[in-house]
């Protein structure tokens, strides 16, 4: 017998520098119960909104209400999604390119994301995942590069688990290839050491290199919110944020070019949904036509563009 520790994000929250008793401290409540502004003033009250992350489950549940027998209205999941993707949008990530330079026949792309939640991102359960979407246009403005480009279909190109999902795209400090994927995700084992999606048979993580919080020191914390998998010793991937490299082939190309950069979120991965498609029942069966029906475009969580010349 042994234990996997499934969400943790309390124990991430007290990590940072956003629980450790200090001015800088921010509770679970200021992010996901926001303070009520049309009563009369009390101290102190909140909204019991509770907003996660997850706008995928809901707009399947709103556009399903009668047949799931819902006593919601549209209208009030229509505010949660609003919240959900106000909460996604501008309390969670930000992505900036702090170097764009030509060498010879190459460009160099740094970029930085940074984590402004209370906990790491993506964070509760394993099947979420957010990813690096980048892409180098020339002045034509044709895609010479890119990576982490999201299909219709719910999957990534370029992600090792969606072509097999016993397998995991690895974590990256230096991109070069199209092939090659910034994602950021915890990913289960068994104890034989093969991937796991499945709760029950988790024994350990492969891989998680979700984005730490700021205060985060992943060389000091407790294995149950560990970094796992090449993150380990990736020195640009620390508390706070994570800092990528690309290095792209320029040759026969003109500029100026324009560089564009997004961190992309899935709370269900498609290399998840494949894993629980081998499992045939009922309700599995009902779901997963829910999921095929549904708009699988991921969320832009955060975006940044720019001229190099």
């Amino acid at each position: 017998m042994g234990e996997l520790p499934e969400q943790t994000p309390y124990l991430e929250w007290e990590n940072s520098v956003y629980g450790n008793g200090v001015e800088e401290d921010r509770i679970c409540q200021d992010c996901h119960m926001p303070h009520g502004g049309q009563l009369t003033p009390r101290s102190p009250f909140a909204q019991h909104h509770f907003v996660g992350g997850n706008t995928f489950m809901l707009k399947i549940l709103q556009g399903r209400m009668e047949e799931l027998a819902l006593t919601s209205s549209s209208d009030h999941f229509a505010a949660t999604i609003g919240r959900t993707m106000n909460q996604l949008q501008s309390n969670t990530a930000e992505v900036t390119i702090l170097e764009a330079t030509i060498q010879e026949d190459s460009v160099k792309i740094l970029v930085n994301i940074e984590n402004t939640a209370g906990h790491k991102f993506p964070t509760g359960f394993p099947s979420r995942r957010a990813w690096v979407h980048l892409v180098l246009k020339d002045s034509t403005g044709q895609i010479l590069f890119e990576s982490g480009k999201p299909l219709p279909d719910g999957s990534l190109m370029g992600d090792d688990a969606d072509v097999d999902f016993l397998t995991c795209e690895p974590h990256y400090d230096v991109i070069s290839r199209p092939d090659q994927v910034q994602i950021y995700q915890s990913v289960m084992q068994n104890s034989d050491g093969e991937v796991a999606y499945t709760l029950l048979r988790g024994a350990s993580y492969v891989k998680d290199n979700r984005l730490l919080l700021e205060g985060f020191d992943k060389s000091k914390v407790m294995e149950h919110v560990a970094v796992y998998g090449a993150a380990v010793n990736d020195e640009n991937f620390t508390g706070g944020s994570d800092l990528v490299q690309y290095v792209i082939d320029l040759e026969g190309a003109s500029g100026p070019f324009t560089v564009t950069g997004e961190l992309l979120y899935q709370s269900i991965s498609s290399s998840f949904m494949q894993d629980l498609s081998a499992d045939s029942t009922k309700l599995v069966d009902r779901f997963i036509g829910f999921y095929n029906d549904a708009d699988r475009s991921p969320v832009v969580i955060a975006m940044v563009e720019k001229t190099v010349e």
